[in-house]
């Protein structure tokens, strides 16, 4: 199954937004205004346009053929959380939000927890913001790296204890630790120009690394 990039309404960093063949694109809400401007046609566009300002749903999308979904302004999801559950309805497991962070601090926070709730599901998100990837593990799963010289990685339990955190490569290691949500124990660690690895036996763990690291 391809991947989904997600345009959200949110900051825009200069980041390398990297499409493949075969990405399932949506925009949520404004994040629709950044696609139009990189010459990017999404799928699906998704929201209540409470945040877009220009008449692209109107005047742009229809004739382009993209799907459009208008959600009522009152509801109990963000934009950009319907435009993953849409993603997930069609059986999507890969997840890369850019426009994710930045703006509206509830919006950064909402969209973290949804990382949480993807990993949870044996899913993984990504989450772009200024220089930096945000993405979450749980149960069993882990991350690894290829050397770096340099760069900050922190770690924080989303959960309320994160059990058998083991870090591996980096500054300041740890072997079957325990981090809480209420400790910010795991909070700038560094590379150190080895392979590096974060894994968890239980719980759940967000991760923050800088975006010039490699995942292998």
């Amino acid at each position: 199954m391809s991947r989904c990039i997600i345009f959200a309404a949110g900051e825009y960093y200069n980041n390398s937004i990297c499409i493949q063949n075969g990405d399932f694109i949506i925009a949520a809400d404004a994040g629709l205004e950044v696609a139009n401007s990189l010459r990017i046609t999404p799928r699906l566009v998704i929201g209540d346009f409470d945040s877009i300002k220009s008449n692209l749903v109107v005047d742009g999308v229809r004739w382009q053929g993209c799907e459009i979904i208008r959600l009522a302004p009152e509801k109990d999801e963000t934009d950009t959380a319907a435009a993953l559950r849409e993603a997930q309805q069609r059986g999507y497991r890969e997840f890369h939000i850019y426009g994710g962070t930045g703006g509206r601090l509830d919006h950064t926070l909402a969209n973290i927890q949804c990382l949480a709730n993807l990993a949870q599901k044996g899913q993984r998100g990504f989450l772009y913001g200024n220089g930096i990837v945000v993405t979450a593990l749980h149960d069993g799963q882990s991350l690894c790296f290829e050397a770096v010289e340099a760069g900050v990685i922190s770690i924080f339990a989303s959960s309320a204890q994160a059990n058998g955190v083991t870090l591996r490569g980096l500054k300041y290691p740890l072997a079957d630790a325990v981090l809480t949500n209420d400790v910010p124990l795991g909070v700038s660690n560094a590379f150190i120009g080895k392979e590096a690895s974060v894994s968890l036996r239980q719980g759940t763990l967000i991760v923050v690394y800088p975006d010039s690291v490699t995942l292998r």
